[in-house]
């Protein structure tokens, strides 16, 4: 296949690459302060626009479930992006009414498309409607939280802390339903909820993922995982399963094609 960005290759470094949830379409975002969608029909990948940021170099980029926005945060900025690709009007969020943070890098959105979750820092989780971007709800894990993942039916949310514990939230009640302990991790880094809601994966800074059923999870304080995957010798940044729950994908940005399928 042809590079999907050939049209317009970034400046910089790429930080985000998603696929549209239901068109053809694939969008890049990164340090070059800009989005940008792509067409994909493997001949040519036409280049459909490029938006551009000033001053806003991009930490994360995500569509919303149902295509219609894309919101993107800055690598250096308490504010973010929503834009509309009906209108194609950009709408910066200054400022969310309640939540004080120097920075707002790392959210994610709800698969039902109705909550959009920042990651602040001190251990801080802030929920948004994603209608309004206005805040809903404040958590706290103990320590500082490095990762964050919602369940397929989006009513819980599993935190990741630096130090290794995860926190299972309720998204109704925002209380804390269940916490466990990762085990071997020293400092936890990605997770992620398989789509059929079986399996829950675990990436941790000394590169291990640990691959645990989320029955077990939701019981016991120190649950054993049903396989360690040992494969990168760097720290697992990035773990996500396929649509089909068959596949794990395991990777690190630390070091070229640190990428292993399970």
């Amino acid at each position: 296949c042809l590079p999907a960005n050939q049209e317009r290759f970034a400046n910089g470094k790429l930080a985000t690459v998603q696929f549209h949830p239901s068109a053809q379409v694939v969008m890049t975002a990164g340090h070059d302060r800009s989005v940008s969608l792509f067409q994909v029909d493997g001949i040519r990948n036409p280049r459909i626009q490029s938006i551009y940021l000033e001053s806003f170099p991009i930490y994360k980029a995500c569509f919303s479930v149902d295509g219609e926005q894309v919101i993107a945060t800055g690598t250096h900025h308490k504010m973010f992006f929503v834009y509309d690709m009906m209108s194609g009007s950009i709408i910066p969020i200054q400022k969310v009414r309640g939540v004080e943070e120097r920075f707002l890098r790392n959210f994610e959105v709800s698969p039902d498309g109705s909550f959009m979750l920042l990651t602040g820092t001190s251990g801080y989780l802030h929920l948004l409607s994603m209608k309004t971007k206005e805040l809903i709800g404040t958590m706290k894990v103990n320590g500082r939280c490095t990762a964050s993942a919602f369940t397929p039916d989006s009513s819980k949310i599993y935190s990741y802390s630096k130090e290794g514990e995860v926190f299972i939230w309720d998204v109704r009640s925002r209380k804390c339903l269940h916490k466990f302990e990762d085990e071997g991790s020293l400092e936890g880094k990605c997770i992620a909820v398989s789509k059929n809601n079986q399996y829950v994966a675990c990436g941790s800074a000394s590169g291990v993922v640990n691959l645990y059923t989320t029955d077990v999870c939701l019981k016991e304080n120190h649950p054993k995982p049903i396989k360690a995957i040992m494969n990168l010798v760097t720290s697992a940044t990035c773990v996500t399963f396929n649509p089909t729950t068959e596949i794990l994908a395991v990777a690190s940005r630390e070091t070229d094609e640190a990428v292993k399928l399970v």
